[in-house]
């Protein structure tokens, strides 16, 4: 049996514009590639106890949060017709405004990416173990209980 390859899916603090970019870019050459899909998590200035959240501090046990990746990952290529797919997700402070994940899949067709980039955002929210704390404006810390 082949072993699939493994992509590391953290990036330290958040996901930059030019990267989503550059990731766009570098499809231009998959011509067997009809259509994309992305999804992009960012940290919202959301109120809490009266304050401004300015920040999100991301944790995770990341060896286990690498297996439920992969596993997430083959799934999908199991259940939607993909040609590529890249997740990203962000460990460390990462400011409001800021972008913490990127979901991106491509395949011949544009069903089976809006379907799979849906199913793929669903399932990292509810099983992968990524925890944030919350920071306000005042420094003071929530933890967050659904990242």
């Amino acid at each position: 049996m082949i072993e699939k390859k493994r992509h590391k899916v953290f990036m330290q603090g958040p996901i930059s514009p030019q990267f989503i970019a550059d990731s766009i870019a570098k499809h231009s050459t998959k011509t067997a590639i009809g259509a994309h899909d992305i999804f992009l998590g960012q940290v919202r200035s959301d109120i809490k106890d009266n304050k401004t959240v300015k920040a999100i501090e991301y944790s995770a046990y990341e060896e286990m949060a690498e297996d439920k990746f992969f596993e997430i990952r083959e799934a999908a290529f199991s259940k939607y017709n993909l040609i590529c797919m890249h997740i990203y997700h962000s460990i460390g402070v990462v400011e409001a405004g800021e972008i913490c994940l990127f979901v991106f899949v491509s395949s011949k067709h544009r069903k089976d990416v809006f379907e799979a980039c849906q199913y793929i955002v669903e399932e990292i929210k509810t099983t992968v173990p990524i925890w944030g704390k919350e920071i306000l404006e005042d420094n003071s810390i929530v933890w967050k209980e659904n990242i």
